[in-house]
């Protein structure tokens, strides 16, 4: 019950805040499905439904988002994130949640200076040679001051609001357990996970709570753009910087929404300024997998000499090495419109466990990319094209990983910022160089070489922890705690799988002893020599590579074999 295991008292005082603020938008039936009126009233509160229907007559979308922004900061930001997810909502809803802001009234500088105090070592007035009163903007997080340090720069405060922690956590906890409600009670969004959905969103929350993991982030991002001279990340001076406050390079420029004031006349050339933020974002999009999770046009100054400076890393994307490999190959198959290879990653990340028509969903892959067949490269929309993907997923239930929404929002707000510096800006025509590079990369022979490498290993720890394994399968099935289904209309298909991993196993097995007995043969003297190596270990090493890279290329071609059986 979720009254039950909230983690404190006060929690309950936020829940009914929180099912009030959703009766009085208009949202009441949405609090009587999750039970959370009988909940409440069950612990001694009453809702006062009779201004239920006051927001009735808005969209349920302008609703949500009104909602929303009363709730405070956890709630805007999950709704600044899901204004990323394409693939779960239609366009509407992703409209409203782009329109959430964290524009909050300032805190008075007197309710924050105990806290400076402590974090500062001293009076702000005293650290610095000189402190603003009055904040440049305030939001539901933290307000920023601008200030001079006694050694002449010009830096900002940024200052994490008192309180916003503990309002956050409760937030959380609550958010996780109308999750776990909203999957049993509502069982069409049991597929798009939505406990999974807040456990990535608290993570990530928690971090931009942290205001010196933000400026890690700069400094990390900072050296990957080293090669980019046209583009600058604030220094951070980490003597006054702590999770409370920190201290950076105050940014002069344009801001990135009066692009009105970016005329020749003034010393900027908009084409270029476009080029160089794409270039940026690319790179950190594709080669770096760091990413400006929120590179909206507030977070953008254009600086003279047609530079661009980033600020605000408090929210950062991240992406594996393997899926950054996954992005590329379907970026480069959008670019270069190569139906098969994007259906390949789709359907890779879609799985085939939620019940869809993994036929007609590659058919519709397919068709959607067939149709750009023809089409000029500056001419693709390489946002629209995710958008439209995304939109595919969305339609046939199913949703993207979580950690690729933010890279796809990432791309898409790209698009759109280029196209306001200069209507002819084409991502397409940036990206496609710069993905060539990394396919070409990726098949370089020592890149090439440290994947089977890695494979071997993969393969080795496996041969060596399947003994154990096979014991501990034995031991439940004495216990009787070993159980078993099949699906009979896959059984050939399961056992030829059975049949290919056990012909794989076996090729392991032999190719580690191959391994450790040529190693022992070499160490030994005497005997036939090649290039003054034992011969029979030389041919050992030999026959291990070689079957290394058999049991590679069964590996590879399984996958795909796997693939077209799901399809037919």
């Amino acid at each position: 019950m979720l009254i039950e295991t909230l983690a404190a008292a006060h929690d309950l005082g936020r829940l009914y805040d929180i099912a009030g603020v959703l009766v009085r938008h208009g949202l009441g039936d949405t609090v009587r499905r999750l039970g959370l009126a009988d909940r409440l009233a069950r612990a001694g509160h009453v809702l006062h439904w009779e201004h239920a229907a006051d927001l009735a007559r808005l969209p349920p979308a302008v609703q949500v988002r009104l909602a929303m922004e009363e709730l405070g900061p956890a709630f805007v930001k999950l709704g600044q994130i899901l204004a990323g997810r394409a693939d779960l909502f239609a366009p509407e809803w992703i409209a409203e949640f782009g329109r959430l802001h964290s524009q909050v009234p300032a805190v008075p500088l007197d309710a924050l200076r105990a806290q400076l105090r402590e974090d500062l070592k001293g009076e702000p007035e005293a650290v610095f040679a000189r402190f603003d009163t009055e904040p440049l903007a305030a939001a539901s997080i933290a307000q920023v001051h601008r200030a001079r340090l006694h050694s002449g720069e010009e830096v900002v405060v940024k200052i994490r609001r008192p309180g916003v922690v503990e309002v956050v956590e409760a937030d959380l906890r609550l958010l996780g357990h109308l999750a776990a409600l909203a999957e049993v009670e509502m069982a069409w969004l049991k597929p798009y996970q939505p406990q999974l959905l807040v456990r990535e969103f608290a993570k990530s929350l928690r971090r931009e709570l942290d205001l010196a993991a933000e400026c890690h982030n700069a400094e990390r991002i900072a050296a990957n753009m080293k090669g980019l001279p046209h583009i600058v990340i604030p220094q951070v001076y980490w003597q006054y910087t702590g999770a409370r406050v920190n201290v950076q390079d105050y940014v002069s420029g344009v801001p990135g929404n009066h692009l009105e004031q970016l005329t020749l006349d003034t010393g900027f050339d908009r084409r270029v300024l476009a080029r160089h933020g794409a270039q940026a974002v690319l790179k950190m999009i594709v080669q770096d997998g760091l990413v400006h999770a929120d590179p909206h046009p507030g977070n953008v100054f254009y600086l003279a000499g047609n530079r661009l400076a980033f600020i605000d890393f408090g929210m950062v994307g991240r992406l594996s090495q393997r899926r950054r490999a996954e992005l590329l190959q379907l970026l480069l198959g959008l670019v270069e419109r190569q139906a098969q290879a994007v259906a390949d990653v789709l359907l890779d990340w879609a799985g085939d466990d939620h019940g869809v028509n993994l036929q007609q969903l590659e058919a519709e892959i397919e068709t959607f990319v067939d149709q750009y067949h023809g089409t000029p490269l500056a001419e693709l929309n390489l946002g629209q094209m995710l958008s439209d993907i995304t939109s595919i997923l969305r339609d046939n239930h199913l949703s993207l990983p979580s950690d690729l929404a933010l890279l796809i929002k990432a791309f898409i707000s790209l698009e759109g910022m280029g196209r306001g510096l200069d209507p002819g800006f084409s991502v397409v025509t940036q990206a496609t160089p710069m993905l060539r590079q990394m396919v070409r990369a990726a098949y370089r022979p020592r890149a090439l070489a440290l994947r089977g490498w890695s494979a071997l290993r993969r393969t080795l720890s496996f041969a060596e922890q399947l003994p154990h394994d096979l014991s501990k399968l034995l031991r439940n099935a004495r216990r009787g705690r070993l159980h078993v289904g099949i699906e009979l209309l896959h059984l050939k298909r399961v056992g030829d799988q059975i049949d290919r991993a056990a012909s794989r196993l076996s090729m392991a097995l032999i190719i580690a002893s191959l391994v450790v007995g040529s190693s022992i043969v070499m160490n030994v003297q005497g005997g036939p020599t090649v290039w003054g190596l034992p011969l029979f270990g030389f041919l050992g090493f030999v026959g291990a590579v070689l079957g290394g890279l058999w049991l590679l290329r069964s590996i590879h071609q399984s996958g795909r074999s796997g693939d077209a059986e799901d399809a037919s």
